[in-house]
Order: C-alpha cells, then sequence, then structure tokens
C-alpha cells in the first residue's frame, strides 16, 4: 500500500506474504529526503526479516555504486563489515552500516552514493537517518 491513507508516512509501502497479517515479517519500503548543509540527499530504506538495506545518494533516481554490508557478532563490540561492490578504498558505506548495525542490533547493507564523504557531512546524514527511525521506527 502507498503510505499516507494507513496512517503511514508518505513515500511508505509495506508488502507482507499472502495470508500474513500486518506488519510480522514482510517487506517495508520506505523513502525520505532531507536537505543537510544546503544539499539535497534522498533516502530509500528496505527493512526486511532482520536487516535493513539502506540506500543514500543526491539524486531520487538511485544508482548503486557501492554497497557495503555490517552486522553485529558476539564475540567483538564493534560490529563486523565489508565491501560488497565499488571502490573499497571508500570506506563510507562500510562506516556507517558499521554505525547503524550498532545501534539497531540488525544486519545493515549501505549504499552511499554523495560525493561528499567529510566527516560532518556523514554526522549529518547518520543524524538524519536515526531522526528519521526515531519516527517511524516500524519502517526500519
Amino acid at each position: 500500500m502507498e503510505g499516507g491513507g494507513d496512517g503511514s508516512p508518505p513515500g511508505s509501502v509495506s508488502a507482507s506474504p499472502a495470508g500474513e497479517a500486518g506488519g510480522g515479517g514482510g517487506i517495508s519500503l520506505h523513502g525520505f529526503r532531507g536537505r543537510l548543509a544546503e544539499q539535497p540527499v534522498h533516502f530509500h530504506a528496505m527493512r526486511l526479516r532482520g536487516s535493513l538495506f539502506l540506500w543514500v545518494g543526491e539524486e531520487e533516481a538511485p544508482r548503486l555504486s557501492n554497497l557495503a554490508v555490517a552486522m553485529c557478532t558476539p564475540r567483538d563490540s564493534i560490529p563486523a563489515s565489508t565491501s560488497l561492490l565499488g571502490d573499497a578504498s571508500d570506506s563510507t558505506s562500510n562506516s556507517l552500516a558499521q554505525r547503524l548495525a550498532s545501534k539497531t542490533k540488525k544486519q545493515i547493507f549501505v549504499s552511499y552514493n554523495i560525493k561528499n564523504t567529510d566527516n560532518s557531512f556523514i554526522l549529518l546524514v547518520e543524524n538524519r537517518i536515526k531522526e528519521e527511525m526515531k519516527a517511524f521506527p516500524e519502517k526500519f
């Protein structure tokens, strides 16, 4: 269902397997945006069972130029992470995935597609994500 009419935020879509009551373990898609340091930033989140895929970019039309995954492990306080796609020397997606995995205790996939990789800007991006997580926890 498209967000808005059922109480979910605009830009949200929920899908549940046939016969499953809403919210249980289906896929939830959620899009949002922000203006960070005078730059428009678009976000697309896909909640899966036990994990979250998060795309961050400058344009509305997503392109997947990199992808990292992070997850908590019982042996280390810092989530394990690795780059799955793209330039391995760019650790932006890895770092963001690690911090979000630490916060949510979920497996987190992140694709960060913004040229600005300044630490203070990335912190703005992370804070915008956390703001949205707090406002719509069911989408994450």
